[in-house]
């Protein structure tokens, strides 16, 4: 019996030993929004250490929700994925974020805020149609946080996809976001917009017009974004 067991054969107990340690549902979203490997693993949940997530896998692996298998493409590199029965938890995942999307009140989900979480969530939620056919480069400048944490860097590709970058990449910049680390989390969760963050002068949008004006469309946004607040 596993340390910590609940020592019921209820199934619910026995899913809850599996599923209810730190940091697993958290890590199974990352698996559901499509990371399968570390590093990318590492991207969405970086508050959690290099050694606890390693754990996690390993343990996702011997309860079959998970498959670690080496990259085709890449020696040396390994992938993780979904097994057939790790798909069966993402309705079980989702229904977690649209409850807490929907009970949960904002001023509490607003008073985590996480700049790497946050850039790496539109880095990979960003929808490139609206944008003109070419390279593009949006800097987020966030005033509020420390000088290291201060810049980010997308750059949006027709033929690579997007890329962030912490570290500035040295390409011209086509659009320039200055805003606060509360207000760009509360647009990207739905809780807020960018038109009424530009009209009260929270964020400041210099560059391109068309990207300017198209912000909202290509931020994609939270995947649960359009579940409404219930919660006050």
């Amino acid at each position: 019996m596993a340390l910590g067991s609940y020592r019921q054969f209820c199934p619910v107990a026995m899913a809850a030993e599996i599923l209810c340690t730190r940091w697993t549902v958290v890590l199974l979203r990352e698996f559901v929004a499509g990371s399968t490997r570390f590093n990318e693993l590492r991207r969405g949940v970086p508050r959690m250490s290099p050694a606890l997530l390693s754990q996690r896998l390993k343990e996702l692996e011997a309860a079959g929700i998970v498959a670690r298998t080496a990259s085709p493409s890449e020696p040396g590199v390994f992938e993780y994925q979904l097994t057939v029965s790790g798909r069966e938890l993402e309705p079980i995942v989702e229904a977690f974020g649209i409850w807490g999307q929907r009970r949960i009140e904002a001023d509490l989900s607003l008073q985590h805020l996480d700049v790497q979480l946050l850039m790496w969530d539109m880095r990979r939620n960003l929808d490139p149609t609206p944008m003109p056919p070419r390279a593009n480069v949006i800097q987020f400048v966030y005033p509020d946080l420390p000088q290291t944490q201060r810049s980010w860097w997308l750059i949006v590709d027709p033929e690579t996809g997007v890329d962030l970058c912490s570290i500035d990449p040295r390409f011209d910049v086509d659009l320039y976001v200055s805003v606060d680390l509360r207000t760009m989390t509360a647009i990207w969760m739905g809780l807020d917009t960018v038109r009424a963050a530009v009209a009260s002068e929270r964020m400041l949008l210099t560059g391109s017009k068309q990207l300017a004006s198209a912000m909202q469309t290509w931020l994609g946004l939270s995947p649960f974004a359009k579940v409404r607040k219930l919660a006050s």
